[in-house]
């Protein structure tokens, strides 16, 4: 299923995360034809939306990054409830969970309720990553050492559009190679599948790993948006309250449905 260009299509609610504005390796330009193409009745920002850990080395602010910031206020201004969930590298904005501005708010974390009556915790879920949360000098040098591995990832793209090839994640593909980073994706599910048993509701909605997903962990419905630097991925649900998994590149197209995962156990 491919959305129509130029015919915005409506959801009940979408959930983005991981945009890093001001990190050079955010698709702001993806990010914006989506958001130009998208309306919903509420929109949850999961985390990591703006990168100050990256702006701390040097400002990159361009025009797009700013864009993105309009588009997402002037969403909230025209009736778009819009609800910011802070992650690792905003958590500058934890310090005014509660803060309530029109229809813009910030939540710590926050449960949403699905049209079929589901309830889903969301939250970032960087406190589910033992290297953030163990030695923040690691995690900064991660950081850095993904930066570079974007640099990359924007080279190899640069050749792919001259070839007439599709947007493609370098840093994705290996990402998804790696041992490690495999072993590391699982047990992330696992633990957020775990704090979601504990809060006592049917499932989870998170970001911070870039690993766009729809899947049944520990029990529970496991949803993570991905990100608009490798997969430029987002949640969204429709009027029935199924939720579905877009791609939107230079090709739009859904990933994944409910539909598609095992059902939970009743």
């Amino acid at each position: 299923m491919s959305p129509a260009k130029g015919q915005p299509r409506h959801y009940r609610t979408v959930w983005i995360s991981d945009v890093h504005l001001g990190f050079r390796g955010c698709r702001a330009d993806f990010l914006l034809d989506f958001l130009h193409q998208v309306t919903c009745d509420r929109l949850y920002l999961v985390g990591d939306i703006i990168d100050f850990w990256n702006m701390r080395r040097g400002l990159y602010w361009p025009q797009a990054h700013n864009n993105v910031v309009r588009t997402l206020l002037g969403k909230a201004k025209h009736g778009t409830e819009v609800i910011y969930v802070p992650g690792n590298h905003d958590e500058l904005l934890r310090e005014h969970d509660g803060l309530q501005m029109g229809n813009l708010s910030i939540r710590s974390r926050a449960i949403h309720e699905t049209a079929d009556g589901r309830r889903l915790l969301v939250m970032h879920g960087d406190e589910f990553d033992s290297v953030v949360q163990c030695s923040r000098l690691l995690a900064l040098a991660g950081s850095q050492a993904y930066a570079l591995l974007l640099r990359a990832n924007r080279l190899v793209n640069f050749v792919r559009t001259k070839l007439g090839l599709p947007y493609w994640s370098l840093a994705g593909h290996l990402k998804h190679k790696v041992k490690n980073a495999v072993n590391f994706i699982s047990n992330f599910e696992s633990a957020v599948a775990l704090a979601a048993r504990k809060h006592g509701v049917d499932g989870v909605v998170c970001g911070h790993i870039h690993r766009a997903e729809i899947s049944v962990a520990g029990g529970v419905l496991y949803l993570n948006c991905g990100d608009w630097v490798e997969s430029c991925t987002a949640l969204v649900e429709h009027g029935d309250g199924k939720i579905e998994l877009l791609h939107w590149s230079d090709q739009q197209h859904a990933l994944k449905t409910e539909a598609a995962v095992p059902a939970l156990a009743a």
